[in-house]
């Protein structure tokens, strides 16, 4: 296997007079190895990456990233790009300097002005403008650390799913690589299954916010660095439900796996809370002061979009609880004033700024395209040091990089892009065991159920791991974007399959905030541990790749996760970025999630993934996933198809803007002569303390 710096010449020292210069040269914040901050600015989601940076940098603007390259190439030290520290494959530590973006977090959000255009960056203040001097850094990066760990937080998505998945504590559970699976009969019987199940489905209010909201028509503006203490996605549940009852021999309720629409829906946990927010998902999220809002459902929005500007420091859970705690003014059905929320068509949390350069494909996708394709402009610092405002009307060639393979070609600082009016969505889970005996029919249902949906729907279908202790799950999520009366008909398609009961039917009317954790939640990711991402994209799911799929999956060590998502509607609508037709008019965007704790070498935990996307699914695929999706230890490949035939043209301009491949600390699978390096001479080692090996990959 490659050594970790591959073919890259040795790195310079960091010396105590170059480290002055350095300091010196900038107004953030710079902290050395044997700093505490430093390793709360570097510890990535994924455990398996060990950052060998010598200093990680906090600019507070687009002039201190400028100086931060500068300084680089004067001494040459290679610089990699902290955003969110989402990436799995490791490159944001992978520096001699960690350039952590976290300090950027400005958020302002406006409507289209008289012309329908909107305010440039560089018409707007400057990120961390207030004052000209260095700004204290005392515990900075314990409370970052704090904030992750709020935003890490998913149980507002659904207090019923989160009580589902919550399992008793077990001092008996099987080690972490085996995967409990029920015995099943040839003909499909269950040994230890159940013969009950319950639904649960939240009552949600619809009632338009109060006239005590002020929610002008005008830009809000907000700063998230100041994060009050509250806690970020609390749950209400009560800590005395037994959400396991299914799988004990109690006199439940029977539920068919049908809908009835014509009822009104009642939460099974009616005392959850207290007071007039006691529903399950009157929960606050608050990254500002924060009005607690019913969902709009009756409302109508003045502008067709709004603009939202952010600095890269900024997570998208931040900027989703921004934009939600500041409406902008809409029409009430009944008459009079109203407010709804905007938002970015961004990924599921949890993610990153660095989504709007690699793609972004969430549960708005389909309605508006990728979050690369509602960008408008950013902010950017090149190789070179110049900083530059990217539209479609400046930079154009860089402008058709950026939306891909951004982080190749320069360090954004601020970006603008189009949010949308989310008034109120209706969206949740269907939850049924994993049985490889009925699975591939139900996978088979949700395929043919989805045939020609509407852009307002999204959906996907999921095997995963269950409850601590207990068995597998089979997940349909979905979202439908606008409200009950127009989403019901696809729920009752969806929920009449009748191969297995639905353990948990939790679909309704939520606010998209809320929508936005729903995917976290059932994954159930943690910080720190190992993961192992790897998808694709499909033009087609025929029947014998689903029978596969789901022997293969049964054979899956726990922690793993497989995602089939329904791709197509807006996503094929733009051909001005360097994600090509091919990769756009897919069917299906599919995906291995792997995770699994630190200290355990179970190969099966990378293999299983690498033969199901590479193998399985070979004869369906079409290149490489969405940029966002590359993780760590791609084949070089791999990454190349992902830009299809737009890859000579990417190449040309990386030769213009970044010749010497400064921002190899990347994606970019070439070096700054144009020869293709592997994987591992532009990402960081993995420590030994993870116990995972990556000599498998190398077999392959």
């Amino acid at each position: 296997m490659c050594s970790p710096r591959g073919s890259l010449t040795e790195p310079s020292l960091l010396t105590e007079g170059l480290l002055h210069e350095l300091v010196s040269s900038i107004r953030g914040q710079v902290y050395q190895k044997d700093d505490p901050n430093f390793v709360e600015y570097t510890i990535m989601f994924n455990g398996n990456v060990e950052t060998i940076g010598q200093v990680v940098v906090c600019p507070l603007d687009a002039e201190d990233v400028s100086e931060i390259i500068l300084f680089c190439r004067k001494h040459a030290f290679s610089p990699s790009v902290k955003a969110g520290g989402f990436g799995t494959a490791g490159w944001a530590v992978g520096g001699d300097i960690i350039i952590d973006l976290s300090k950027i977090a400005d958020a302002d959000i406006e409507p289209p002005n008289e012309e329908s255009t909107f305010t440039s960056i560089r018409d707007m203040a400057p990120s961390n403008s207030k004052g000209k001097g260095k700004k204290p850094g005392v515990n900075a990066g314990k409370r970052r650390r704090e904030d992750d760990d709020k935003l890490r937080t998913y149980q507002a998505a659904s207090g019923t799913v989160a009580a589902f998945l919550r399992g008793p504590s077990r001092s008996d559970l099987p080690p972490p690589n085996l995967r409990r699976r029920l015995n099943e009969s040839a003909d499909g019987s269950h040994a230890n299954a159940s013969d009950t199940s319950v639904q649960l489905v939240q009552n949600i209010p619809t009632t338009s916010p109060g006239s005590d909201v002020d929610a002008p028509n005008v830009a809000r503006r907000s700063n998230v660095e100041s994060t009050p203490d509250g806690n970020i996605g609390s749950s209400n549940a009560p800590f005395n439900a037994d959400p396991f009852g299914y799988l004990e021999d109690h006199n439940h309720s029977s539920y068919s796996g049908r809908s009835n629409f014509q009822s009104t829906s009642r939460t099974l946990y009616g005392s959850w809370g207290s007071g007039s927010n006691s529903s399950g998902s009157s929960v606050a999220i608050t990254t500002a002061p924060t009005v607690l809002h019913s969902i709009p459902s009756q409302t109508q929005a003045i502008h067709t979009h709004a603009y939202v500007t952010f600095g890269a420091g900024m997570r998208q859970k931040e900027i989703d609880t921004f934009t939600a705690n500041n409406p902008l003014r809409a029409r009430s059905i009944s008459g009079g004033q109203d407010t709804v929320p905007y938002h970015v068509p961004f990924a599921a949390h949890p993610a990153g700024s660095s989504i709007m350069l690699l793609g972004g494909f969430g549960f708005l996708g389909r309605l508006y395209g990728l979050s690369i394709d509602n960008l408008v402009e950013v902010e950017m610092v090149l190789a070179d040091g110049r900083i530059l405002i990217v539209n479609e009307n400046e930079h154009s060639d860089l402008w058709w990089a950026l939306r891909g393979a951004g982080p190749a070609f320069g360090i954004a600082t601020r970006y603008k892009a189009k949010a949308f009016p989310i008034p109120v969505v209706f969206a949740g889970n269907l939850i049924y065991r994993f049985h490889k005996a009925t699975a591939a029919s139900l996978i088979k249902h949700f395929r043919d159920c989805i045939k020609n949906a509407p852009r307002e729907l999204y959906a996907n279908v999921l095997l995963t791991a269950g409850p601590a202790g207990k068995d597998s799950l089979v997940v349909v999520q979905m979202c439908y974007v606008g409200s009950r009366e127009k989403g019901q008909e696809y729920l009752a398609a969806l929920a009449s399959w009748d191969g297995e009961k639905c353990l948990l039917n939790e679909v309704n009317e939520k606010s998209f905030l809320h929508q936005q954790d729903s995917v976290a939640q059932v994954l159930r990711g943690k910080a720190g541990r190992q993961w192992f991402i790897r998808s694709a994209l499909i033009t087609s799911l025929p029947d014998d790749i689903i029978h596969q799929t789901v022997l293969k999956f049964d054979d899956t060590p726990i922690g793993c996760t497989w995602l089939f998502e329904l791709a197509g509607g807006a996503i094929s609508d733009f051909e001005d970025t360097c994600v090509p037709k091919s990769q756009r008019e897919t069917l299906f965007t599919v995906a291995a999630l792997h995770q699994w704790d630190m200290g355990i070498n179970d190969p099966r935990c990378i293999t299983t993934a690498e033969d199901w996307i590479a193998d399985t699914l070979k004869p369906v695929q079409t290149g490489g996933p969405f940029p966002s999706f590359l993780g760590r230890h791609e084949a070089p490949s791999r990454t190349i198809s992902s830009f299809g035939s737009n890859w000579d043209r990417l190449k040309e301009i990386k030769k213009i803007y970044d010749p010497t491949n400064v921002f190899r600390n990347s994606l970019w699978p070439l070096d700054a002569e144009g020869n293709i390096v592997e994987a591992s001479t532009h990402e960081p080692p993995t420590p030994s303390a993870a116990g995972t090996s990556f000599e498998v990959l190398l077999k392959e």
